[in-house]
């Protein structure tokens, strides 16, 4: 073969995956475990991904596990599934949701996905058309950004607003919008944040969609993960002022991220998505992609039905410790500020001070330096949309949590600009 011959190939790498890729939360944080030291004897110390699955203090209930080695034993979940989930598990979702709903889902309303991952995938692909656009929170969660990106749908970022408690700033809100605007995002409990939002607000931007003449998806994969005075309520509450797609998943109430067991569910009484074909949309989707195991599927009803309070309130009065003990310890760190003590989800956002630092201009570069020297990961606030900012996630051992705390209250005392 003649030398050069490889500059006639007719492929190449797909330049818009690789760069909506890197700034996905798993992108980033792939990147600050490669800046480790190899030679530091202690253990890393994981504050930048939100997985407590990892440690003995969250385990998930032996309702669950039970109900996965029964279904496998039974042998009736062994085959394909049908694109939109077996009718028993869709149906133990709708009964689920229907706790906290005023009106009543079907399981025609449940659409099931490999984890909430797989649920925004599919809903970002079926609004995808030329010239939309998607409001998105900032900060928010990146895999938004990453498949708009990739499905060439332009993101529009609407601002969380700190000092009211990362409430939505609604005026900014519709001053985005335009008529090709397609829905707008809230995540609650939040991610990044901590925050839960009220009744009262929920109200107002169910309202504002209305005005707008736009859908709300609502990320509720952290659903009733809340230890503060807000009461968790579900965005599908205000389905008959404004059509909500919810999303969800096992992922996090159930401390079970790995199973990859998801949902999309429309609430929407008044049929506006099923008349607009977004429902044909979904399922035809669906009917491309790939489906959660079956046999997680066929023991979802055992898993939502059987699961008893006192393994939610345990886990919820872990997550209610290690709030406390970050909010508290990072108010010992001067270069660092946390806003609002978390009150849901499992996370908390704080505002990075670079001006009591030296030789750092960057989240980005604090958090590389950080894990170098100190082994302890925390994800740059310009990954989820706001610049030298950090998430922190504490759903991790109370006392592995303080070391790392310690760790950066270290890191810090070390960089600190001399007065």
């Amino acid at each position: 073969m003649e030398s050069g011959t490889a500059e006639k190939w007719g492929f190449r790498a797909n330049e818009i995956l690789n760069s909506a890729s890197a700034v996905t939360v798993r992108g980033v944080l792939y990147t600050l475990l490669g800046n480790l030291n190899q030679d530091d004897p202690r253990p890393v110390i994981p504050l930048g991904h939100g997985d407590p699955s990892a440690f003995p203090c969250f385990r998930t209930t032996t309702v669950a596990v039970d109900a996965i080695v029964d279904a496998l034993q039974s042998a009736k979940y062994n085959s394909y599934a049908p694109t939109v989930g077996i009718l028993p598990a869709r149906r133990a979702i709708a009964d689920y949701l229907n706790r906290d709903l005023p009106f009543k889902l079907s399981p025609d309303d449940v659409y099931l996905t490999v984890g909430c991952t797989q649920a925004i995938e599919v809903v970002l692909t079926v609004l995808a058309r030329p010239g939309a656009n998607i409001l998105l929170p900032r900060p928010g969660f990146p895999n938004y950004e990453a498949r708009a990106q990739y499905d060439h749908l332009e993101a529009r970022h609407f601002d969380l607003l700190p000092d009211k408690g990362w409430e939505v700033d609604l005026d900014g809100v519709e001053a985005l919008a335009d008529k090709n605007t397609v829905a707008m995002v809230i995540i609650n409990p939040g991610n990044p944040c901590g925050n839960v939002y009220t009744y009262q607000h929920l109200q107002r931007i169910a309202e504002t969609a209305r005005k707008l003449g736009i859908m709300v998806i609502a990320d509720e994969v952290y659903d009733h993960l809340t230890y503060g005075k807000t009461p968790f309520v579900p965005m599908g509450v205000f389905g008959s002022i404004v059509p909500v797609l919810t999303l969800g998943s096992i992922s996090k109430r159930w401390i079970v991220p790995g199973w990859r067991l998801g949902w999309i569910v429309t609430n929407d009484p008044n049929g506006v998505l099923q008349n607009s074909g977004i429902v044909d949309s979904i399922k035809a989707c669906l009917n491309i992609s790939s489906d959660p195991p079956t046999f997680i599927q066929g023991a979802l009803p055992q898993i939502l039905e059987k699961t008893k309070e006192d393994f939610f309130s345990k886990t919820i009065e872990i997550l209610r410790e290690a709030a406390d003990i970050c909010y508290d310890k990072i108010n010992e760190i001067p270069c660092i500020t946390c806003p609002n003590k978390p009150e849901g989800s499992m996370f908390t956002m704080v505002k990075l001070n670079l001006s009591t630092l030296e030789g750092i201009n960057s989240d980005m570069e604090f958090s590389l330096k950080l894990a170098k020297e100190e082994s302890v990961i925390v994800l740059p606030g310009e990954t989820v949309g706001l610049k030298n900012w950090l998430r922190i996630t504490f759903a991790i051992e109370p006392s592995t949590l303080e070391e790392g705390l310690g760790r950066i209250k270290a890191f810090y005392e070390r960089h600190a600009k001399k007065q």
